[in-house]
């Protein structure tokens, strides 16, 4: 049997065994939270470093480009160059912050690689949208500021991004056609050339005189002054009609003056024709009676003033 003191001592040695256990546990959980709140600390401080890099070098691409002659005045390739910059930085700035946290970057890459397939498989509409978005960037259909038309969709180009192609309509209504549709569809730029080429169709009766109801549509032409000298205004019978002759007056233009001029065009034009008393028909309708039917004809007519009464009677 065991003795009293014997058992004390035991008692006593297994209780600062467990005191010292207890007391590296405790050292070593500190020293854990010590580098925890370190690495937390220092990953914070790179995240921020990573926004303010960001930003800067954002800056500093636009402020490159701007020094290069032919990117200078060209909003598409300084907006797209400054969101890729922006972008690649955020990107190594959050693998710094995970390498920090312990993630190792061989980790990250496996884990990427891992995922790059479903990843890819996932989300092939908006991965083609940069694709065409780059393509875009490089075949250069547009710039910022031209006015196209896309599907019978047009506007104002406002902006080209890695995903979208933003465009404001006359209505000042907000566009966003994705990069992937503006590039598998026809680009119709309207504003790509300097000048553009005003044509409006007309129509005289077939009993005026055709010569005359073109010079009077040549000479509103050349009397207006945003239509451009080196080109002259072109007008011919450009179709035999049901019921008239249509007549097409054709003028350049700078491409800015388009809308106002044709409006203008076609208004003074229309008042010039009628001021020369030159007829411009219009639809009639003809009645025509079924068979056996017997239709009674009303005549508006005018009601004839009253013959004044000589005096005297």
């Amino acid at each position: 049997m065991t003795s009293l003191p014997t058992s004390l001592n035991d008692v006593v040695t297994a209780g600062q065994r467990a005191v010292s256990i207890d007391a590296a546990v405790l050292v070593k959980l500190t020293d854990m939270a010590g580098d925890l709140a370190i690495n937390l600390s220092i990953a914070a401080i790179i995240l921020f470093g990573t926004v303010v890099a960001a930003r800067w070098a954002a800056r500093l691409t636009r402020r490159g480009l701007l020094r290069v002659r032919g990117f200078r005045h060209d909003q598409t390739v300084l907006s797209f160059a400054v969101q890729v910059v922006r972008v690649v930085v955020y990107i190594i700035g959050f693998i710094a912050v995970l390498q920090r946290l312990g993630v190792q970057t061989t980790s990250i890459i496996a884990v990427l690689g891992a995922a790059s397939l479903a990843v890819g498989l996932a989300l092939q509409g908006t991965l083609s949208n940069v694709a065409a978005g780059v393509l875009l960037l490089v075949l250069r259909p547009y710039k910022v500021g031209d006015i196209i038309d896309i599907g019978g969709v047009a506007g104002s180009v406002q902006r080209l991004d890695l995903f979208t192609t933003q465009m404001s309509n006359a209505n000042n209504h907000k566009i966003v056609v994705p990069n992937s549709k503006v590039l598998g569809d026809v680009i119709l730029n309207l504003s790509g050339q300097k000048t553009r080429r005003v044509e409006i169709n007309f129509t005289v009766g077939y009993g005026e005189d055709l010569n005359a109801a073109r010079a009077v549509l040549v000479g509103v032409a050349e009397a207006h002054e945003k239509v451009l000298d080196d080109l002259a205004p072109w007008t011919g019978v450009t179709g035999l009609l049901d019921s008239a002759v249509q007549i097409t007056l054709q003028a350049w233009v700078n491409s800015e003056d388009w809308w106002q001029t044709q409006a203008d065009l076609m208004q003074g034009g229309k008042e010039a024709i009628d001021a020369a008393g030159i007829e411009i028909p219009f639809p009639h309708q003809v009645e025509v009676p079924a068979k056996g039917a017997v239709f009674t004809r009303v005549v508006a007519t005018t009601a004839a003033e009253p013959e004044s009464q000589p005096e005297g009677d």
